[in-house]
């Protein structure tokens, strides 16, 4: 984008943002990729050198619980080196905004929009800082600390897992309704650093679409989303999210 089209394309979102009543964001990956997360997938498909199969699935678990534990034990060593972004923070500012009237849906698991004091965050994929108990399904905060590869349940020793959704498994019932209810009831949807290609998060930017919502993507490229998109903001979430924030005051 020029700097041209990128201040008209600024003032056209800040526009739809100050007349709206209830505001929704999709975010993925890539907020979290500028604060120095992995995204972990190469182009080889694999993650951190594994097969996603072998540590993103019910049946690697089922196969190798101690090497999904090292898998995920290396994210939440790695999430403990980094902090919230600029992007993050501006999202905090814009749920300032508008309170309650201001949901946030997440498919990261990383845990940085509630670190940067995000309030109404909807984790779709779970969180790398949970567990949950396979024996009396208690889910825990244990924050980023070491677990090894065989963590017991602080309640009744159970085995633990990861609280986070695998390939294969659906989303929490409860926390998808309240997703799809907030892109249902939103004026505008922003969709920030994700391609807009896995489901069934994606699918939140139709039914926001559909209801008649303002689609403002804020993406490194064109994505899946632009299609759906009012308009588009290239660049890093870190820079435009700020720079848009500053024309809502």
């Amino acid at each position: 984008m020029t700097e041209d089209e990128l201040e008209a394309a600024l003032e056209r979102a800040a526009r739809w943002l100050r007349g709206c009543e209830r505001a929704c964001v999709l975010s993925g990956a890539g907020v979290s990729a500028e604060s120095g997360v992995p995204t972990f997938r190469a182009s080889d498909g694999l993650w951190e050198g594994h097969r996603i199969e072998d540590v993103a699935s019910p049946d690697g678990w089922d196969r190798n619980p101690a090497l999904v534990w090292n898998f995920y034990n290396a994210r939440r060593a790695n999430v403990a080196t980094v902090k919230p972004n600029p992007g993050h923070h501006a999202l905090v500012a814009m749920e300032q905004r508008w309170v309650d009237r201001f949901t946030l849906v997440t498919q990261n698991v990383d845990g940085l929009h509630l670190e940067a004091g995000s309030k109404n965050v909807l984790e779709i994929h779970g969180s790398l800082r949970q567990t949950r108990c396979l024996t009396c399904g208690a889910v825990t905060n244990r924050g980023l600390e070491p677990l090894g590869d065989a963590p017991e349940c602080p309640q009744c020793n159970g085995r633990l897992r990861p609280h986070i959704v695998w390939f294969g498994e659906g989303l929490d019932d409860d926390i998808w309704m309240a997703a799809m209810e907030a892109a249902d009831r939103c004026d505008a949807l922003l969709v920030v650093g994700t391609s807009a290609v896995v489901h069934p998060a994606a699918s939140l930017v139709p039914i926001a679409r559909r209801k008649g919502a303002t689609v403002i993507e804020v993406n490194l490229t064109r994505t899946e989303a632009s299609a759906y998109a009012d308009v588009g903001l290239y660049g890093p979430s870190g820079v435009m999210l700020p720079k848009l924030v500053e024309r809502l005051a």
